[in-house]
């Protein structure tokens, strides 16, 4: 699977090709040098990995599988309030961790220069009922290749959404609201779909081949993840005569972090600020222009040093996109060199905290709901 890293598409900008209003007043050259700036930042970031990163990551993954065990193990005994509410909040903790801060980060080559088999992004599944192959492909490939880029993200909207004025309206598009509302806590099934690509086999752009490819490995996973949260630890308590209390608990604890997940992603991509773009104006794209692209059509999140553990780092949404390889745990530090660069090019850098961007993000669904 292709790690995405930032593009090399400098294929020559059309003449009197129309920059992102945000980037207008910037020349050919200089965006040319902020590229050349922002790759002397990754590249200080790659030079300087190590053992303190590689601690990181094992002492997360160490502090979510503890989490996931003692979670568990409480559920045994889950028929007892307190135990039901210890073990689903260590359970929802310990998915929140695992999809945000390893999951998502391992699967996008962020550890892979440790050369560990286990903490690596060809061998990595998350505990997400989409197959990590199929993310990988749809995430990022695609989107972190477009990003907001209307007609060739398809994650602007996740064909459910209307989420750019851009996007044609119709009458379905009332159900906006209603549609990102019953998404939010099943978030994980939402992706899953999402990733099938259903709307690419409708159109004849994707074999049925590999439509039944991605249904068997979809339905492989589903088994797997079900058998261990409605199966396993339901009937594992069931000892207790806690069977009931416990299923109610997973279920709790997935839909708890596809309410946080969607909440996240959401906040890093639709908010006011994020800004999206036209096929025309990605037509020659250099690399400079595709980083300029990144920082303006991202949005951070601010907060505390644990609100951006648990978002996977992804608070800093525009760090991410623009290095989405790098260790997470390096976003911090990287964001004060961004902005500086954002101040000194003139160009935004949206960031806000949780919840003024969360009602952002829901204002832009409500009123494109609208024609």
């Amino acid at each position: 699977m292709t790690i995405v890293t930032p593009l090399l598409l400098d294929q020559g900008r059309p003449a009197g090709r129309a920059k992102p209003s945000a980037a207008a007043h910037l020349s050919d050259v200089q965006i040319e040098e902020l590229g050349r700036e922002l790759d002397a930042l990754r590249e200080s970031v790659i030079a300087t990995r190590g053992a303190r990163d590689a601690a990181y990551i094992r002492r997360v993954i160490a502090t979510q599988r503890s989490l996931e065990l003692a979670g568990r193990a409480a559920l045994l005994f889950a028929k007892h309030k307190p135990a039901w509410l210890a073990g689903t909040g260590m359970l929802t903790l310990a998915k929140i961790l695992e999809n945000m801060e390893i999951g998502h980060n391992v699967l996008h080559g962020q550890w892979d220069w440790m050369r560990d088999p286990d903490i690596h992004s060809t061998t990595w599944e998350w505990d997400f009922v989409t197959p990590a192959e199929a993310w990988q492909h749809t995430h990022n490939d695609l989107h972190h290749t477009w990003t907001n880029v209307v007609g060739k993200d398809r994650d602007v909207g996740y064909t459910i959404l209307r989420m750019d004025e851009d996007q044609p309206w119709t009458p379905r598009n009332l159900g906006n609201p209603l549609y990102n509302a019953l998404l939010a806590p099943v978030f994980e099934w939402g992706i899953a779909i999402y990733d099938l690509e259903l709307d690419e086999v409708r159109e004849g752009r994707k074999p049925v081949a590999e439509l039944r490819r991605g249904l068997k490995a979809l339905g492989a996973k589903f088994a797997k993840q079900a058998a261990k949260d409605y199966a396993a630890t339901p009937a594992a308590a069931a000892v207790t005569g806690s069977a009931k209390q416990a299923l109610t608990a997973t279920l709790t604890a997935n839909a708890v972090r596809n309410i946080w997940a969607h909440a996240v992603i959401f906040c890093g991509h639709f908010p006011a600020g994020a800004d999206t773009f036209t096929e025309e104006q990605i037509e020659g794209e250099t690399r400079g222009d595709w980083y300029v692209r990144q920082m303006i059509g991202s949005a951070n999140i601010s907060g505390s040093r644990l609100m951006h553990l648990m978002t996977g780092n992804l608070s800093f949404q525009i760090e991410h996109h623009l290095f989405p390889d790098l260790p997470s745990n390096r976003y911090a530090e990287v964001a004060v060199k961004v902005r500086e660069i954002c101040e000194r090019y003139e160009l935004p850098y949206t960031t806000g905290p949780l919840p003024k961007q969360v009602a952002s993000a829901w204002a832009k669904v409500f009123r494109l709901a609208l024609p």
